[in-house]
């Protein structure tokens, strides 16, 4: 018995040992490839709002707020840039005039298309050094989060 309990003690420690290490790539992968969002000319928090919109679609201002883990005046002022800058759309719902239903615009869609292709394009040139093999292993990773990534929901 004390041989299997040490085992799960040691599957464990490797677990969160594998968990740290991703956790660590996984930030600075995106800090690297986030670095080309500047050449969109629109700021972090308003990129990150427009994304949940473009992906996830329309919200009111509350599910975004929720979705970006901000407070509604915080995020009233993000969607406020991304309005005048004609990144999303604002109806108000017919039922109550105080509550907003925000969607992106066709300019907002195509800016984050842009983006996306950009970040990619930057993460590609870098991956171009890697092995067939490598590039194999690296497929094969993202699928096994993927599927992780699934489960969670």
């Amino acid at each position: 018995m004390k041989k299997v309990k040490e085992e799960n003690i040691g599957e464990r420690q490797e677990t969160v040992a594998a968990a740290d290490r991703l956790h660590s790539v996984a930030i600075h992968l995106l800090r690297r490839v986030r670095k080309q969002d500047a050449a969109s000319g629109v700021g972090p928090a308003q990129l990150s709002a427009l994304s949940v919109l473009v992906f996830a679609g329309a919200k009111t201002l509350g599910e975004l707020a929720a979705a970006e883990q901000v407070k509604p005046p915080t995020m009233s002022r993000i969607v406020a840039g991304l309005e005048r800058s004609r990144l999303v759309e604002i109806t108000r719902d017919s039922h109550d005039a105080r509550r907003m239903h925000i969607r992106p615009a066709a300019k907002g869609i195509r800016l984050l298309q842009a983006g996306r292709r950009r970040r990619i394009e930057y993460l590609a040139a870098h991956l171009d050094s890697l092995t067939g093999n490598e590039l194999a292993q690296l497929n094969a990773a993202a699928e096994i989060l993927e599927m992780l990534l699934r489960s969670w929901r």
